[in-house]
Order: C-alpha cells, then sequence, then structure tokens
C-alpha cells in the first residue's frame, strides 16, 4: 500500500489552490461567469491594453488560464499546463506593472503570484496524488520542463514585447500600420 507523505498533500493543495483560482479567472474572460465580461468584453478590454487582435488576445488569455488551472488542479500534463498558466500570468503582469507591485494599487501582485506559482509547480511536479501520476507520468516527463516553460517563455516574450513597442509608438503619436510586428 502506498503511503502519501507531506510534500504530495502540499502538492495537492498548491495545486488544487492556484489552479482553482487560475481557471476561475479564465472562465471569467471565455465565459463571462463570476462577474467576468466574455470574449467580447475581455476582447475589448485587451485592445484597450495593447494586445492586438483583442478578441484572439482574450482567447488565448482564457485558455491559457482555464484549461492550465484546470491541468494544474488535477495534476495533469504538468509542465504544460504550468507553463501556459505562467505565460497567461506573464501577460497580465505587463498590464499592470506601471501601477506598481502591490494589487491594492491596481499593480502585478495577484498576477505575479500565480505565475510563479504555476511555473513553480511545473517544475516541481504534481506529486503522487495526481491524475500524471495515476497515468504512469506520460505527460510529465523531465524533459518537458524545459521544453514548455522555453516554448512559453519565448511565445510570451514575442506577444509582450509586441504590445509594449505598440504602446511606445502610440505614446510617440506614431501611426500603426496594418501589419505590424
Amino acid at each position: 500500500m502506498t503511503c502519501y507523505d507531506r510534500r504530495d498533500l502540499g502538492l495537492l493543495l498548491l495545486r488544487l489552490g492556484a489552479g482553482g483560482v487560475l481557471a476561475a479567472h479564465g472562465t471569467q474572460k471565455l465565459f463571462g461567469w463570476f462577474g467576468g465580461h466574455g470574449l467580447e468584453g475581455t476582447g475589448q478590454f485587451m485592445e484597450s491594453v495593447g494586445y492586438l487582435p483583442g478578441k484572439l488576445s482574450a482567447l488565448a488569455a482564457g485558455l491559457a488560464e482555464t484549461g492550465g488551472g484546470t491541468l494544474l488542479a488535477l495534476g495533469l500534463a504538468t509542465p504544460a499546463a504550468g507553463a501556459a498558466a505562467a505565460g497567461g500570468m506573464a501577460g497580465a503582469a505587463a498590464v499592470h506593472v506601471p501601477n506598481g507591485f502591490f494589487a491594492q494599487e491596481g499593480g502585478y501582485e495577484h498576477a505575479a503570484f500565480l505565475g510563479l506559482t504555476a511555473a513553480g509547480l511545473a517544475v516541481t511536479g504534481p506529486g503522487r496524488l495526481s491524475v500524471d501520476h495515476a497515468l504512469g507520468h506520460v505527460l510529465d516527463r523531465g524533459w518537458m520542463v524545459p521544453a514548455a516553460l522555453g516554448a512559453t517563455a519565448a511565445a510570451t516574450a514575442a506577444v509582450v514585447g509586441a504590445r509594449n513597442r505598440r504602446l511606445r509608438r502610440k505614446a510617440r503619436g506614431e501611426q500603426e500600420t496594418l501589419f505590424e510586428e
């Protein structure tokens, strides 16, 4: 008989908490649940903060949060789930950076915490109380961690970088072109 230890229980609690918060936050974007604005409203917001096209950006963020959060909570495909959620939270943090660190001032504290937690779970793994463990870790191999985090970091850097360049051009009063970045 297998005996679970404190580490397994701690990872389960961390996965359920962070994954649940991420999934709930993502469903606000995708479906308008829990007081969210759905794809249309979130898409308009995304455009207002420089993520274009807005509706596609809202879909990507919503899928990263909902999908990544749900998979983290289950402990399934943990490297990919954690990387996706971390990437989504890096994009969110970029929006809040001008407001400083603390959330009460509109800062990036919450997004950074969720992103770092998701990345930490991707690196650490889900523990034995997980679907990954039950499946023999076929979706949680060691090589998947740097692959998932690296691919997500590259994609996130490209998206956030394009947004930041767009915002700098707008601040300088330059005209946007149809095919930028």
